[in-house]
């Protein structure tokens, strides 16, 4: 593709941009189209004054802008079919009787021009494949073989006048490099206006995102990554306080489990030095229970047996709900237990 001569649009110079497209090469110049315009107006002007110079459609004539050129660069179809005479091609108008009657397949052609009010543009086969020069567009445009009749019916639909150019075209380097290869288009060209107006848009994006960088002071911290860290942050503080609750709680079960051992050791003798499992410290809680609530079971007489411990108040709930209590009741029991024996400590110490 990039052996392709494209000339893209340049103010309204679109005929030329058509005929160095359609001959592959910088062939023609504004300025050289507007002697060929100067030369067509000239001999128009010698035509009308061959009816008189005094005439009235004479001095009209001599009045009007010329009809092959305009400030704007534009060249009529008369100035195109000179500038094509000097390489000995001619122009045919394809939806004329004439050559439908030839019932010729389009892509038996070689190139065709196409004109729709003042823009130009051509459609040329080059090696064995179609492409759409229109200086409008940011590149060649590849036409597959099949599309190709239905591109020009469209053009016709939408009122564009096409021309068959007729006669050997000059020689190019595309044309011979696309004789032994074909080439794929993966992505189509865009409409120039269309391609200037993404890049007036992705401009104005980079604006914007410039204004939103010095709002927040070059941090580059856009509102929406600010809700995402607050969010972070909250839930780093919610973890946090579980941490802390978790702490809290394990420390207080120690407290407990301490409390326990300090109440069960003052009526069961330990060994010193020995430090007691979980599991021995479960059965001594369990053989301690049993005890207090052997000891409701006996009826009671007016004086207390010497080596009998009082029952305080948790002791006797304890024993009251022995038998209903499960081990998790148990531990429960035991805890509450403990905290009120923390609590005896306590009060023993201060008044101390």
């Amino acid at each position: 593709m990039e052996s392709i001569f494209h000339e893209k649009q340049e103010g309204s110079l679109c005929a030329q941009h058509c005929l160095n497209n359609l001959l592959q090469g910088e062939y023609f110049s504004p300025v050289e189209l507007s002697s060929i315009a100067h030369q067509l107006d000239e001999e128009e002007r010698m035509r009308m004054a061959e009816g008189g110079v005094t005439s009235e459609d004479y001095r009209t004539f001599l009045q009007q802008p010329s009809g092959n050129m305009d400030d704007s660069g534009f060249f009529s179809i008369q100035v195109i079919s000179n500038a094509l005479k000097v390489w000995g091609l001619e122009l045919i108008l394809f939806n004329s009787p004439e050559y439908q009657r030839l019932r010729i397949d389009p892509i038996n052609e070689r190139s065709f021009i196409c004109n729709y009010k003042e823009h130009w543009f051509t459609v040329r086969k080059l090696g064995k494949q179609w492409f759409n020069l229109n200086s409008l567009l940011t590149g060649p445009e590849l036409i597959s073989d099949t599309y190709l009749a239905l591109f020009l019916a469209q053009l016709q639909q939408e009122g564009y006048s096409i021309f068959v150019v007729k006669g050997d075209l000059p020689d190019c380097e595309a044309d011979q490099l696309l004789q032994m290869i074909r080439v794929q288009q993966m992505h189509r060209p865009k409409l120039i206006g269309e391609e200037l107006a993404q890049l007036k848009e992705q401009r104005v994006q980079k604006t914007d995102l410039e204004r939103v960088l010095e709002a927040n002071d070059g941090s580059g911290m856009l509102d929406e990554d600010e809700e995402d860290l607050q969010r972070a942050l909250a839930l780093s503080r919610q973890e946090i306080d579980m941490e802390d609750e978790e702490a809290d709680l394990r420390r207080a079960i120690q407290l407990s489990m301490q409390g326990t051992s300090r109440n069960i050791s003052q009526d069961i003798p330990q060994t010193s030095g020995t430090h007691l499992t979980s599991e021995e410290l479960r059965k001594r809680r369990e053989a301690y229970f049993e005890k207090q609530q052997q000891q409701q079971q006996d009826p009671p007489g007016p004086l207390t047996h010497p080596c009998e411990k009082p029952t305080t108040s948790s002791e006797a709930l304890s024993s009251e709900l022995g038998d209903a209590m499960s081990e998790e009741d148990m531990l429960q029991a035991a805890v509450t237990m403990s905290l009120e024996t923390v609590r005896n400590n306590f009060k023993t110490e201060g008044k101390k």
